[in-house]
C-alpha cells in the first residue's frame, strides 16, 4: 500500500487436531492441551486482572453497605448502634436483680414471721399453768394405747391434783440445784393410778423462767451428762392423803423420766412405783426399764412403761394447748 506500512502477513489458520481414541481430552494447536470443557476464560474477567474502568474493562461488583458507615461512607457513632443493645441488657439485669431481691425479701419476711410466731408461742406456753383448766393439762382419764409392756394398752385414772406451788420442797436438793439455772415460775403435778390400782405415777410440769437459750443449755447438759439416768436426781412423787398414792414416798420410787423442752419453758417428768408402798432398792430409769430384754423387777412389772407412757401423753396435751384450744375431748 503506497505511503503506508507494508501489510502484515495473515496469521496461519489454526487447526485443531482430533485426539486419538483413548486420549483424555482435546488438544489445541501446536500440541497444547485444550480446556476440557471448552475455551479458556478471558483473563480480563479474572479477579487478578489489572484494575480497569468499571463496566468496560472489568465487571461491576457491589456489596452491602458496611456496618458503621452511612450512605456517604461516613463512620457512624458506636453510641448510636450500641445504645439499644446496652439498654436491653440493662433492662434484663434490672429485672433479674428485682426478682432476686424479691425472693430474698420474701425469705426475710417468712423468717421474721417464723421468729415472731415462735417467740409468741414460747411466751404463751409460760402462762399455761394458770390460763388452761386443770382438766386440759391433766385429764381425769388418760388412754395409753400400746403404752404397756409388749404393746399392751394402758388406762390411767387421775386420783389427785396438787396445788400449784413453787419448787422449794418439790425436789430433792441435788435436783433442785441442777434445775436452778432455769428458775421456777410454777410447778403443777397430778398423780394417777392404773386400771388395777397396782401402780401409781406422779406426773409434773415445771414452768421455768428461762429463755430458749437457757432451756437449750439445760437440755444439752441433761443429754451430755446423762442426768436423766442418775438415781440421785429422781423427782419426788405427790402422795395425796386418802388415795391409792398415800404411801407413795421417796423410797417407793421405782422408775422415772425427765424431759427438758426447748420450744417452751417447761420441764416435764414422771415417777412411778407400786401402790402397796413397797420399798425399791434399785430404781431404774424408764428408758432402761423399757428396753428389750430388761429383767429387773421394775422392768418386769412395767413400771418404766407407766412412767414413760403417762409422761409422753401429758407432754402431748401440753403441746396441744400451746398450739391452741384443745380440739379433743379429755381422754
Amino acid at each position: 500500500m503506497p505511503g503506508g506500512a507494508p501489510p502484515r502477513p495473515a496469521a496461519p489458520p489454526t487447526t485443531v487436531r482430533v485426539p486419538p481414541a483413548g486420549s483424555h481430552g482435546p488438544v489445541a494447536a501446536h500440541g497444547t492441551p485444550a480446556a476440557p470443557f471448552g475455551p479458556m476464560p478471558d483473563p480480563a474477567m479474572s479477579w487478578s486482572a489489572s484494575v480497569g474502568t468499571p463496566g468496560r474493562d472489568r465487571p461491576v461488583v457491589t456489596f452491602g453497605e458496611p456496618e458503621g458507615y452511612d450512605e456517604r461512607g461516613r463512620g457512624l457513632s458506636l453510641v448510636g448502634r450500641v445504645a439499644p443493645r446496652t439498654a436491653a441488657a440493662a433492662a434484663c439485669m434490672v429485672l433479674g436483680l428485682g426478682l432476686i431481691g424479691g425472693a430474698v425479701t420474701g425469705s426475710w419476711i417468712v423468717d421474721d414471721g417464723g421468729d415472731v410466731t415462735a417467740a409468741g408461742t414460747y411466751s404463751a406456753a409460760a402462762d399455761l399453768w394458770h390460763n388452761v383448766p386443770v382438766d386440759e393439762l391433766f385429764p381425769p382419764t388418760v388412754l395409753g394405747t400400746g403404752a404397756g409392756p409388749g404393746g399392751a394398752d394402758r388406762t390411767w385414772t387421775r386420783i389427785a391434783v396438787a396445788p400449784a406451788t413453787g419448787c422449794t420442797d418439790a425436789f430433792d436438793p441435788l435436783l433442785r440445784k441442777v434445775l436452778a439455772p432455769v428458775g421456777c415460775r410454777r410447778l403443777v403435778r397430778a398423780t394417777y393410778t392404773d386400771a388395777t390400782q397396782s401402780y401409781v405415777t406422779t406426773v409434773g410440769l415445771l414452768f421455768t423462767r428461762a429463755d430458749p437459750a437457757a432451756m437449750t443449755a439445760l437440755a444439752r447438759r441433761f443429754e451430755d451428762e446423762r442426768l436423766d439416768r442418775r438415781t440421785d436426781l429422781m423427782p419426788l412423787p405427790y402422795a395425796a392423803k386418802g388415795t391409792a398414792a398415800e404411801r407413795f414416798g421417796p423410797h417407793q420410787r421405782a422408775s422415772w423420766t425427765v424431759s427438758v423442752l426447748t420450744d417452751s419453758p417447761v420441764v416435764a417428768y414422771a415417777v412411778s412405783g407400786w401402790a402397796d408402798g413397797r420399798t425399791v432398792d434399785t430404781p431404774q430409769p424408764a428408758a432402761d426399764a423399757e428396753a428389750s430384754g430388761a429383767t429387773t423387777a421394775v422392768a418386769q412389772a412395767g413400771l418404766g412403761n407407766e412412767a414413760q407412757g403417762l409422761a409422753d401423753r401429758i407432754e402431748r396435751r401440753l403441746r396441744q394447748n400451746i398450739a391452741g384450744p384443745a380440739t379433743e375431748k379429755p381422754s
